[in-house]
């Protein structure tokens, strides 16, 4: 997954200044990071905006016709939208003076009174005008930013369950915060939803002033509350992009096989197109004629596919790993581990993993030690996990382009929001080469053409490969710049990297600007540096030393200092704001300790300390008044500089953007034949076209390529639309099972009585057992009844008084036996849970089960194991919910791989995959109760009292009860389904 970071950290309430770190949950594949938190404010990133192939604003005027970013702009400027809303902007404006007048507690208690408000039934939309007015005045005072009149309509949208199209450098984040306050008034929870959980940190730490100064407090620890409203940052690049994978929970499975190493050697050894074919597309292998019989003899095996072996796997994974995973394209090493990186962000994805096998694969293509393998736990789409929020709504820079798949899917109407200043950028002509060679020598020539001028230069690349490539060129041509990637040493630096990227004559290469969350100003961002002066100070006097695994004797263990290269400062910090900030640390460790904070706990009072708001305590205040000081010095230095940039022509960008709140900029696209998109895609017409072009270093002019190129992203956008409609509709089968077995499970864990629900486990076990050995259509005169009530005594000894004359005297037709079977199953239930909760004693005498009261026996039991018999029921309950659904997640799987070859048939493979998913989610749920009732009858509590261990249980407080229960066999006579089993 690229990664989405889920968030949800505020809610009403008293403010709590103990803020804790947010912990998070990481899913292999596209995964989300839950954070904690509860009603809740995680608003996204500023200007994160991406410039996508799909959507480039602005006039194009291009030799191929404004290629990537003309054939799909619009014309609509926001102006319907601007009109549609000005009277309520017109409301909150006048609320304006009254709210300015108000103190910080009075603009608090506003808070409580809203909220009071909402919950005695009043309306939120009647509360917006003074809600937004209040979020207004509070961004002003804390943040130093008073939310334009657009950015309140793009909250208004948000509000409506809209998605709002807002250009680069609007301020999405400060957006989000205004409906997040609005719905978090409510109580029922806000969840705001960012593209990693560096924004979500980020944003916590910046925009989370806002809601802390209103009264909104931090509280318990949760993966995720209950589904009501939430707000997505970039919402194509999440609802759209990363739907292509689902997200999914996994857990470790068994041992890694040396076989992956072997495997490995062989596909190195491989040669494309002789012993496999490769297709880019699909991103599948097949093996040739030759390739099979050559691993087979390698191997010495008769068969790949042997289930005894499964060697196919293996072999194919390796191929994949050497062909279609590249090191630091798609994954960098750290260490001996393989971290997979976003395509869409260029981040590491720290703790994700590829499935079924791969990830292991290119483990072992590297030659580093292999990790265990996974197994999916749990699995849900993008789509029908965001289509649980009963209020949807979105944000982005390019969502028009992709309004048909939000109404269709996700029923989001997309409203384009008008810009706060005309956007003045301009966008240069797309230039197309025929070798990737001569496409990067152009990039040298116009980064060092824009150099020489001052203008600050942005340059996006699609790899990390790519970056380090640039990166040597321009070292060869004596261009100073800095490289932003998923490698280690870039990563640590990316804050500072960002904070200059906009400076006079700075060149910054980045590995896909999106989900970076830059705001990148020009001249310099100022608060920034401010805070990275006052985090070298203060860091190495507070942060106490590492402890780890640094084992090394001759070298001592590293120490981390958080300097920072001084040539990011714009100037030498003067003797006042040096002592004021020395002073200001001095407190900070006299107060805290010396060097007695974990790096943590440093960072985040760090990070409070460079907030705007008032703050009561002393040591907050001096450094915060440290970095304001600081920030007033640089800004002389940066808006000095900023003018310079503009006179230069503001930023530059090559694939990437540019124009913020109306400065000035450019930007171009460069793009080669050899691309993949034009490569995988383009079709014979492109390969035409490379013959026919002979010369690298010359852009292509061709109407011919220009319908080529269009051909090739409808191809590219219409083959990823197909994934995800696909991956939808296949979770869709998936869905209405998952919903009835979170169902269940939630029953399981919140009801403080199971009984109703082992009862119908109970009497449907026994419709079971009965129809699997009589049937509904046998007449009497057939019936087995001593084979009936031996399989019926196997699993439940409490029913030993079963005979075939009591049966036959009790039960004249079938319908008849059904009813005293599930009344006797429910009679067997309630005597084992009496037995349990009143202390009965089992004893057996010459094989015939005698119940005694033991008056003793209770005692001990309720004294040592109180409610033990209700702690028993949800354990098994939930332990066989969640084994065997991870059973039907693997079975489901394999089902979709095989139901695909059944379209050579002439049957349609998704009808198929209804059909047999269905009878699999019938066989699984039989098998949850028949297990569960099964394992209930046999529970035997096993209580140790031994004078040796009494008084230890009796200081340590834990119950030292074991228990038998089989959770694992199925209760009707063995592990078979139970067609075959109770026959």
């Amino acid at each position: 997954m690229a990664a989405s970071s889920l968030c949800s950290s505020f809610t009403s309430g008293a403010w709590d200044a103990q803020r804790r770190h947010h912990h998070h949950k990481s899913l292999t594949l596209a995964a989300s990071s839950f954070l904690r938190g509860d009603l809740q404010l995680h608003p996204p990133s500023v200007s994160k905006t991406r410039r996508s192939r799909r959507g480039r604003s602005g006039v194009v005027v291009a030799s191929l016709g404004g290629f990537l970013g003309g054939i799909f702009k619009g014309n609509d400027t926001g102006e319907a939208t601007r009109q549609q809303y000005t009277a309520t902007v017109n409301i909150i404006s006048g609320l304006e003076p009254e709210i300015s007048a108000l103190s910080d507690s009075e603009l608090r208690d506003k808070t409580f009174a809203l909220r009071e408000r909402a919950q005695q039934g009043q309306s939120l939309e009647s509360l917006l005008p003074e809600a937004f007015a209040v979020v207004r005045e509070a961004s002003k005072r804390v943040l130093g930013l008073r939310p334009f009149d657009v950015q309140l309509i793009g909250g208004m949208v948000l509000h409506k369950g809209e998605i709002a199209e807002m250009r680069t450098g609007e301020g999405k984040t400060l957006v989000a915060v205004l409906p997040a306050y609005l719905n978090a008034l409510s109580g029922k929870g806000v969840h705001v939803v960012t593209v990693n959980d560096y924004l979500a940190r980020r944003d916590c730490e910046w925009v989370g002033q806002v809601h802390r100064f209103l009264g909104l407090k931090n509280v318990e620890e949760l993966v995720i509350r209950g589904f009501n409203y939430c707000i997505i940052d970039e919402v194509d690049s999440i609802l759209i992009d990363e739907a292509r994978t689902p997200l999914i929970i996994s857990g470790p499975a068994e041992k890694p096989s040396d076989r992956y190493y072997k495997a490995a050697k062989i596909a190195e050894a491989f040669e494309r197109d002789i012993h496999y074919t490769v297709d880019e597309k699909q991103k599948t292998v097949l093996l040739s004629e030759q390739g099979y019989e050559d691993t087979e003899e390698i191997l010495a095996v008769k068969d790949l596919y042997d289930p005894r072996e499964q060697w196919a796997s293996y072999i194919l994974n390796a191929i994949k790993a050497k062909e279609l995973f590249l090191r630091d394209v798609n994954y960098i090493i750290r260490g001996k581990e393989v971290l997979i990186v976003d395509e869409f962000t260029g981040r590491v994805m720290q703790g994700r993993r590829w499935s079924d096998g791969l990830h292991q694969a290119v483990e072992a293509k590297e030659g580093l030690p292999i990790q265990n393998e996974t197994v999916t736990l749990a699995s849900i789409s993008y789509q029908n996990f965001f289509l649980q929020f009963p209020k949807l709504c979105g944000m982005t820079g390019t969502a028009a382009t992709e309004s048909t798949e939000f109404e269709s899917i996700y029923k989001l109407k997309v409203t384009i929001v008008p810009t706060n200043k005309p956007m003045i950028r301009k966008d240069e002509s797309d230039v197309v080469f025929r070798a990737t060679t001569g496409k990067w020598r152009a990039v040298v020539v116009e980064i060092s053409r824009m150099h020489k001028t001052g203008r600050p230069v942005l340059v996006g690349t699609t790899s990390v490969e790519q970056s380090d490539s640039l990166s040597e060129q321009l070292k060869e041509a004596g261009i100073p710049h800095e490289v932003l990637n998923a490698k280690p040493e870039n990563v640590e630096r990316e804050a500072e990297i960002v904070a200059q990227s906009g400076r006079l004559g700075a060149v910054t290469i980045a590995t896909n600007m999106a989900g970076r969350g830059t705001d990148i100003i020009l001249g310099g961002n100022a608060e920034f540096m401010a805070r990275l002066k006052l985090r070298e100070i203060l860091m190495p006097r507070v942060v106490k030393p590492a402890e780890g695994d640094f084992v090394s004797l001759k070298k001592p263990p590293p120490i981390k200092t958080w300097k920072v290269n001084e040539k990011l400062f714009p100037c030498q910090l003067s003797n006042k704001n040096a002592e004021l900030a020395d002073k200001a640390v001095q407190l900070a460790v006299k107060t805290w300790g010396k060097r007695s904070l974990t790096e943590l706990e440093a960072e985040e009072r760090l990070s409070y300390s460079c907030e705007k708001g008032p703050a009561q305590d002393e040591v907050i205040a001096e450094l915060r008044n440290a970095f304001l000081e600081i920030s007033k010095e640089y800004k002389v230095f940066t808006e000095e500089e900023r003018k310079k940039v503009v006179a230069a022509g503001g930023l530059h960008v090559l694939r990437g953007r540019s124009g913020r709140q109306g400065d000035p900029g450019s930007s171009r696209f460069f793009l080669s034949l050899e691309d993949n998109i034009f490569r995988i895609f383009g079709g014979d017409r492109i390969q035409g076209l490379m013959r026919a072009f002979r010369v690298e270093d010359l852009p292509i002019e061709s109407k011919m390529l220009t319908k080529a190129l269009d051909e090739a992203q409808r191809k590219v956008e219409n083959y990823f639309f197909d994934i995800r409609k696909q991956l939808f509709e296949y979770d869709e089968v998936l869905n209405s099972q998952r919903d009835r077995v979170y169902t269940e499970r939630r029953r399981a864990l919140e009801s403080d009585n199971l009984q109703t629900l082992l009862i119908e486990y109970a009497e449907l076990t026994m419709d079971d057992i009965l129809e699997a050995n009589i049937g509904s259509d046998a007449p009497k005169d057939s019936w087995d009844l001593e084979k009936l009530i031996a399989k019926i005594q196997q699993y439940c000894y409490l029913l030993n008084d079963l005979t075939p004359d009591l049966l036959r005297n009790n039960c004249s037709v079938y319908e008849e036996l059904q009813n005293y079977l599930r009344l006797r199953g429910k009679e067997a239930y309630l005597q084992k849970r009496a037995i349990m909760s009143e202390g009965f004693k089992q004893e057996e005498e010459n094989g015939v089960g005698k119940i005694q009261r033991g008056r003793e026996k209770r005692d001990i039991v309720e004294q040592q194991a109180p409610g033990l018999m209700k702690e028993a029921e949800r354990f098994l309950i939930l332990s066989n919910i969640d084994r065997l659904w991870k059973e039907h997640l693997q079975a489901l799987k394999f089902v979709q791989q095989a139901v695909g070859l059944r379209g050579y048939a002439q049957r349609d493979p998704l009808i198929e995959y209804k059909l047999e998913g269905y009878n699999l989610f019938l066989e699984m749920m039989a098998q949850i109760r028949r297990n569960v009732i099964y394992s209930i009858y046999q529970f035997q509590p096993v209580l140790v009292k031994q004078d040796q261990d009494k008084t230890e249980n009796q200081k340590s407080g834990k119950r030292n009860t074991r228990t038998r229960a089989n959770t694992n066999r199925d209760p009707v006579g063995t592990v078979e389904p139970s067609t075959s089993a109770t026959s």
